[in-house]
């Protein structure tokens, strides 16, 4: 049965980059595992995302949290990432899905 991986890409500071407080991230952290029973955060180096912003490159260091669940409840992820954009201060948070089928 397939399942899907859905990924949160969140930045490592706001807009006049001030870092976020690691309990911010504990939170999500704890969020997702109490709802989902799990889930993986990548946060050793962090990733870059560029982007073009007003004709200049714009960019943000970003960890990854994921998890992997049966059903996709669009509805609630739609709810949680607005909850998250409020949280982290930002115009928009990336939440994207896949389907997957484990081998």
């Amino acid at each position: 049965m397939p399942q899907h991986v859905i990924q949160i890409l969140l930045p490592l500071s706001d807009n006049e980059g001030q870092p976020f407080s690691s309990s911010e991230y504990a939170r999500v952290r704890s969020e997702l595992t109490e709802r989902f029973g799990g889930m993986t955060a990548f946060t050793r180096g962090p990733a870059e995302g560029l982007w073009e912003e007003n004709g200049k490159t714009a960019r943000d260091d970003i960890v990854v949290f994921e998890v992997m669940t049966r059903e996709l409840d669009s509805s609630w992820w739609d709810r949680y990432r607005r909850t998250l954009e409020n949280r982290f201060k930002q115009d928009s948070i990336v939440v994207r899905a896949q389907e997957i089928l484990l081998l």
